[in-house]
């Protein structure tokens, strides 16, 4: 069986693959452990990185531990290497290059977390896939002289390159990728799209650590007992306490007085679409680690604020058929994220901007429809409610903000019936109105950080806000006024000020 094009490229002198897609994780405390990772299409020898600092050089060697799955519709293996750098230094510049017997290293650098209160950026957005165009749509041999063309069988688009770039214009310390990471799912190839992907982010994810939340298209038939192999071979992330299915699936790290919680929608959803559904295979695993982190992270007198990054949604205003909040994420997570007081929740899914007023409670319907805690535009206070983001617009060639209502309105997914022509259950859908959104857009990026004055910003796309203000003596705001800018940015610190002025791009 032919290997795929993009897998194997061409060897290197000694015959052996090169290091492909170098990648970045942070440990549990970023501040002290970072995990560098690579693939290849084979077994190699002695996979390990070199590691230093700019001034003194690379003087460390450190092992990789090697993993493997088997693609169950290729029947092809991939090999996926992990370094663990750990007793690391806080807020510091290292570098490091990734190797194995036969290959040119590859370089990168990155900088570890704050040990504490301090300042820093973080970008998010979900939904990227790929601008690759790997399909042939047209006939095959033996009429090979008649017209081939080629399409984009992942969802993906030009603008999916783009966005690495912008993530890169910004140089946050790290990434939250909200979940559909490549759409590896509905590709013909799917090693050829998760190894597209890598070899386009890449040239961020070496620098700065892209940390994923799961979404339905990384769930693939047949690759493992719930779907996720591949997905879990590829990121070596925080551990959660569970058994080998669920690793990687559902975990949290420090970054300076910030909780960062990633968590893995199918789960709870209702919606059915990955490519097996999948709800309830934790059997409530990941809603009892859920809560038990969130109760850690508050009674943490270090930790100020607390980050979900998920991929389905709560809220959205986007008028399309099949997707739209998800009942099931409403029923299990906001009661969890009212009473442990979660700050901001970012996540994909719909492919478009969406801010929510701080939330918090529930109307006494069977929607459980979010109740807004306060409604103002110039300020927003995440002491009030939490506070969701929506950015599903990463690259994806589908996108929703052309769908919104106009009058806003949500879609809520309460139940599915029969299986339909697609192969998916049909979702159950009712409408309802949605007080909790004061801003909407197109845009795909969202970043959070902190300025040296100890004030921080948020804010979504062009002509959509928020941003914050971040210092001392009052409950954490996220606010601002409208049209301030393309990026968003949240310091460690529970505190906050808003204040006014144009954000900078």
């Amino acid at each position: 069986m032919a290997a795929s094009p993009v897998l194997w490229t061409r060897p290197e002198g000694s015959g052996m693959p090169p290091v492909s897609g170098p990648h970045l994780q942070f440990g549990a405390d970023a501040a002290r452990e970072v995990v560098v990772s690579w693939q290849t299409p084979v077994p190699v020898k002695r996979p390990r990185v070199m590691l230093g600092t700019p001034s003194h050089g690379m003087g460390t060697e450190v092992t990789a531990r090697t993993t493997f799955y088997r693609d169950a519709k290729s029947r092809q293996s991939v090999y996926v290497h992990h370094a663990r750098l750990s007793r690391l230094r806080p807020g510091t510049d290292y570098v490091y290059a990734a190797v194995h017997d036969g290959a040119t290293p590859e370089a990168g650098s990155f900088r570890t977390g704050p040990g504490g209160r301090a300042p820093f950026t973080f970008t998010s957005f979900g939904d990227q896939g790929t601008p690759t165009v790997g399909k042939l749509n047209g006939p095959k041999a033996p009429k090979i002289t008649e017209k081939l063309t080629y399409l984009n069988d992942n969802l993906g688009s030009p603008y999916a390159n783009d966005v690495t770039t912008a993530v890169e214009r910004v140089a946050p310390l790290f990434h939250l990728i909200n979940g559909d990471l490549c759409y590896a799912n509905l590709s013909e190839d799917r090693l050829r799209t998760w190894a597209d992907w890598f070899d386009m982010t890449s040239r961020s994810s070496r620098f700065r650590p892209w940390m994923p939340a799961a979404g339905n298209h990384e769930n693939e038939l047949g690759n493992g007992p719930i779907g996720f192999a591949a997905y879990q071979a590829y990121f070596a992330l925080p551990g959660n306490g569970g058994d080998d299915e669920t690793q990687g699936l559902w975990y949290a790290f420090t970054v300076g007085s910030v909780r960062v919680v990633s968590l893995a929608n199918d789960d709870v959803a209702l919606q059915d679409a990955g490519n097996t559904y999948v709800r309830g295979y934790s059997g409530g695993a990941q809603r009892r680690w859920l809560e038990a982190e969130l109760s850690r992270a508050r009674a943490d007198r270090d930790i100020d604020w607390i980050v979900v990054v998920m991929h389905q949604v709560v809220v959205s205003t986007a008028d399309h058929p099949g997707n739209g909040a998800d009942l099931g994420i409403r029923q299990e997570w906001l009661p969890l994220f009212d009473k442990y007081g979660v700050d901001l929740v970012v996540c994909g899914h719909e492919h478009h901007y969406e801010r929510s007023h701080p939330i918090r409670g529930r109307e006494p319907n069977d929607t459980m429809a979010p109740t807004p805690a306060a409604t103002r535009t110039d300020l927003v206070d995440t002491g009030e409610g939490t506070v969701h983001m929506v950015i599903g617009g990463g690259g994806t060639s589908v996108p929703s903000m052309d769908v919104l209502f106009d009058t806003p309105r949500c879609n809520v997914i309460t139940g599915v019936g029969d299986t339909g022509a697609n192969g998916h259950k049909t979702p159950v859908c009712v409408t309802e109105a949605a007080p909790w959104t004061p801003s909407r857009s197109g845009g795909p990026v969202a970043t959070v950080s902190g300025a040296d004055d100890g004030h921080a910003v948020v804010c979504g796309p062009t002509g959509a806000g928020p941003h914050t203000g971040v210092s001392a003596g009052q409950p954490p705001r996220v606010g601002g006024p409208a049209g301030v800018g393309p990026v968003s940015q949240v310091e460690g610190e529970r505190t906050a000020l808003a204040h006014d002025g144009a954000v900078q791009p």
